[in-house]
């Protein structure tokens, strides 16, 4: 089950604006392949929050250090987030994992 926290009328409770919460709605509902539960049901999504206007950073813990899919995770989550209305760039970094250094410069590389 979805814990409450993570439905639309509570994120308010995490102090996001606007654009944050549809943000971490959006990329809540990505789906671990390995697991076939979500990020939200997962409480993979450590962070979300708009640099500056249109751009978001979004970070994440996969779900083990050593997550064969890590970068597939990461560009899924960007590809949920720039489909979001309103945000023109992604950022998105893994944190926890062996290779996050290198995902993160893959999955962010302009």
């Amino acid at each position: 089950m979805v814990p409450s926290l993570y439905f639309r009328e509570n994120l308010d409770v995490l102090g996001l604006n606007e654009l944050e919460s549809k943000v971490y709605e959006a990329v809540g509902k990505v789906v671990d392949p390995e697991t076939g539960l979500t990020f939200a049901e997962m409480h993979m999504i450590k962070s979300v929050k708009e640099e500056e206007p249109g751009v978001v950073k979004v970070e994440f813990i996969p779900s083990s250090p050593f997550c064969p899919i890590a970068f597939k995770l990461a560009m899924d989550i960007k590809r949920e987030a720039l489909k979001v209305a309103g945000v023109k760039k992604a950022l998105v970094y893994c944190r926890g994992h062996m290779m996050e250094q290198q995902i993160n410069e893959a999955t962010n590389k302009e």
